[in-house]
Parts: C-alpha cells; sequence; structure tokens
C-alpha cells in the first residue's frame, strides 16, 4: 500500500511540475507574436496556399477530391509549424537564455523540462487537429472520419516524433534567428514527400516507398487514411514500424546531443 502512495505521489508531482513548466512557457508563447504566428496562421495559410496550387494535380487515380488532399495535408503543416518550429525556437531560446541551465539545477527531471516546454506547442496542435476535421466535416462536406483510431495513432506519433526532433535540431542552431535555418530541411522534405502537397500515390513507385521512410510521412498518412479510408493493413503496419524507427532515433539523438547551455 505504501508503495502504491509513493509511487501515485511521484507521478502526481512529476505532473504538476510539466504542469508548471508549461503554464511558464505558454506566458512565454502569447508574448512572442513570431511563435504566435506560426503557430496558429501558418498552417491554415499554407493549407490555403497549397490548396490552389494543387489545382493542376491530376488526383483522380488517390481515390481523394483535391480539397482532401489539401485539407488532410492540413495535418502536417500543424506538425511542421505549430509543433517542430516552434518548439526549435523555444528550445534554443531558452537554453542561450540559461533558462534550460537553471531548470536543471531544480527537481524537475530532463524529460519533465523538454515536455513542461513543448505542453503549450503540443496542446495547439491538438486543438487545430481537431478544428480542421470538425471544420472539414463541418463546414466543407468532407466525409466523416472513417477510423479514429489511426487518426489518433498518427497524431500521437507525429506530436512525440515533432518534439523530439525538435529538440534534436535545437542543439545545431547557434542563435534564436538560426533556429529558422535549421528547419528547412525538414519542412522542405515534408513537403514535397510527405504527402503534404503531392499525395504519393502520383510519385513513381519507387520514390513513393522513398517518401514512405521520411520522418513525418507515417503521422500524415495515419492521419489521412484515419479520415479518408483506404489504408491496407500492410500499409498501417509500415507506416507504425517506420513512425516508431523515427521516435526512437530521434529520442536517441536528443539524449546524444541536445544541449542545454548556450553554445560559444
Amino acid at each position: 500500500m505504501a508503495t502504491s502512495t509513493t509511487g501515485s505521489t511521484a507521478a502526481s508531482t512529476a505532473g504538476s511540475r510539466v504542469l508548471a513548466l508549461g503554464k511558464a512557457e505558454l506566458l512565454l508563447l502569447r508574448r512572442s507574436k513570431t511563435a504566435l504566428y506560426m503557430g496558429l496562421l501558418m498552417p491554415a495559410l499554407m493549407v490555403f496556399a497549397m490548396h490552389r496550387a494543387t489545382g493542376e494535380l491530376d488526383v483522380e487515380k488517390t481515390g481523394m477530391s483535391l480539397l482532401e488532399v489539401s485539407i488532410t495535408g492540413g495535418f502536417g503543416y500543424i506538425l511542421i509549424f505549430a509543433v517542430y518550429q516552434n518548439l526549435v525556437t523555444a528550445y534554443v531560446a531558452r537554453r542561450e537564455e540559461l533558462v534550460l541551465k537553471r531548470l536543471r539545477t531544480g527537481e524537475a527531471s530532463d524529460t519533465e523540462i523538454l515536455a513542461g516546454t513543448a505542453l503549450p506547442a503540443v496542446t495547439v496542435a491538438v486543438a487545430q487537429c481537431l478544428l480542421l476535421v470538425v471544420g472539414g466535416m463541418a463546414l466543407l462536406r468532407l466525409r466523416a472520419v472513417e477510423r479514429p483510431e489511426l487518426l489518433v495513432a498518427g497524431l500521437l506519433l507525429g506530436l512525440v516524433l515533432c518534439v523530439a526532433l525538435a529538440a534534436a535540431t535545437s542543439a545545431w542552431a547557434k542563435s534564436v534567428e538560426g533556429a529558422q535555418f535549421v528547419t528547412t530541411p525538414l519542412f522542405l522534405l515534408s513537403l514535397l514527400g510527405s504527402g503534404l502537397f503531392i499525395p504519393l500515390e502520383i510519385f513513381p513507385d519507387p520514390v513513393a516507398q522513398a517518401c514512405r521512410l521520411l520522418p513525418l510521412t507515417p503521422a500524415v498518412q495515419l492521419m489521412r487514411g484515419g479520415w479518408l479510408g483506404g489504408a491496407s493493413a500492410g500499409d498501417v503496419v509500415q507506416y507504425l514500424v517506420t513512425a516508431l524507427v523515427w521516435v526512437a532515433l530521434a529520442v536517441f539523438a536528443v539524449r546524444r546531443w541536445f544541449r542545454w547551455e548556450p553554445r560559444r
């Protein structure tokens, strides 16, 4: 009984520390107009821009309409802008301001510090994905969610991966200004190869198979398949395995290269 109480108290304490760090980070997020723009407006603007650009694509063989391609691609934009790019900037800024170094002298563990910093961005992303689905069905008359379990699995894997990738990527940025440059490669790779803009079904098969291995492809395709259906059991297994491998690699990179003190 004592062991159970102790374990429950420890879990509660860890949760309260993460929430406290998340509240502090939320205040900083609200004061940053750039972060709010990237997290709240950029995904919507990218969906609109890419919908206009996809007008020339032949998506008939994909089983999706142009609107469905554009709207479900919004999941990827949310993960990139609201979570990945915002968090790279946040981790770099807190590192250079010595915030991370000071936090490590307290009770919070390294995982709690990283999770607390990520909490506002993750919350915003979840809310935006929910609004995207509800708005897509209610306002744009898109089909109802066919496999909610795939949609949730893709979202969770995408969030965990983007948080870990953001922490790992922040090690390569020397300043807040430089954070925008180090996030560009993943953004471009995902935009062109993860189905955000061009559905994988349009590519030649060898190219499509290579694109399936990109970091954000599994999350985007699982969410798209969860909403619109059409994902085979083999595809689901491949995406789940690929996503878990990327999460493991990203966590390893964080443990190996994440910097807690300013770069000199």
